[in-house]
């Protein structure tokens, strides 16, 4: 038998949707959340957000309000619900997503697949990512066109979440991958979705804060590393991510709106770090920088201008 759980709904118009079903479960630390986005059968778009144990209104009136306005604000409604697996509930209504030859699914959708898609399966289970955010997706299309073009043999998945960046780079690339999330409940989650997609042995999981764990460090320097977490976290993290980086790597950023993603990129450049790709779905931006491979040419001494 399943608690009661508490669920909060707005109808809005697909952006909207879209945005909110990210922002709350990216931002509610220490809440069980799952979100999702859905047209429904009379083709009106609708956000809604389980929670586990009933949340603080004010405090989630306050994030919609960010997101989408003080207006889709006050429409928020937030209920009670009957004892039900909501996780379960809430994946299973979320269609596939593709992104290149990436197809991230769950169970009941395995049929999907082509014969040249590379599945990635995400169990029912607590709901740390499914995909569907505009973050997520942002990372694999990033990945997806990094890959055409760039040989990488090792991978840093900070934030892990449900490990769905870091299974697609152990599927695609046959290399090794280091995974860390501060949650331990998503870690299992992550574990267990890799062992799912047959990449649990090149990855290597664990419950770290921030970048500086001895088995992240003593695997650096990297070619390629994802950061989709929060703002805070991705300007505290700037200067120990660059120090892991090979010459010539990629950084990935996301979970930032398009009002913070300048003031970010600001404070990698700073740290050397040069901007290649800018995406945004859904409201939300993905960055792509990168390392150079050599320093900056030093002036020669007479040369500067005042």
């Amino acid at each position: 038998m399943h608690p009661p759980t508490t669920v909060a709904r707005l109808a809005c118009d697909e952006q909207t949707a879209r945005r909110l079903a990210a922002y709350p479960g990216e931002s509610l630390d220490g809440e069980d959340t799952a979100c999702a986005a859905f047209e429904d059968s009379a083709g009106r778009w609708q956000v809604a957000v389980h929670f586990r144990q009933p949340p603080e209104e004010a405090s989630l009136r306050s994030l919609v309000a960010i997101a989408a306005g003080e207006a889709a604000s006050r429409s928020l409604t937030i209920e009670p619900v009957a004892p039900a697996d909501w996780v379960a509930q809430s994946l299973a209504d979320l269609k596939p997503v593709r992104v290149g030859r990436f197809l991230v699914h769950g169970a009941h959708d395995r049929a999907r697949l082509r014969s040249n898609d590379i599945g990635i399966e995400i169990e029912a289970a607590l709901a740390f990512g499914t995909g569907h955010h505009g973050t997520t997706r942002g990372c694999l299309q990033a990945f997806a066109n990094l890959a055409k073009r760039r040989h990488v043999h090792r991978v840093l998945d900070v934030g892990t979440g449900s490990g769905i960046l870091a299974i697609a780079a152990a599927r695609l690339l046959h290399a090794r991958i280091t995974a860390s999330d501060i949650d331990a409940r998503a870690i299992d989650a992550a574990r267990g979705n890799a062992r799912i997609n047959r990449a649990a042995p090149l990855i290597t999981f664990m419950r770290a804060s921030g970048a500086a764990a001895r088995a992240i460090t003593s695997a650096a320097p990297y070619q390629l590393i994802f950061a989709n977490i929060l703002l805070s976290a991705l300007t505290r993290l700037a200067v120990p991510l660059c120090r892991l980086t090979a010459p010539g790597a990629r950084i990935v950023l996301s979970g930032l709106l398009p009002g913070h993603a300048n003031a970010v990129l600001a404070i990698y450049r700073a740290r050397g770090l040069v901007l290649e790709k800018r995406i945004t779905l859904d409201g939300w931006v993905t960055l792509v920088i990168y390392r150079k491979t050599k320093p900056p040419r030093a002036g020669k001494p007479g040369r500067f201008r005042r």
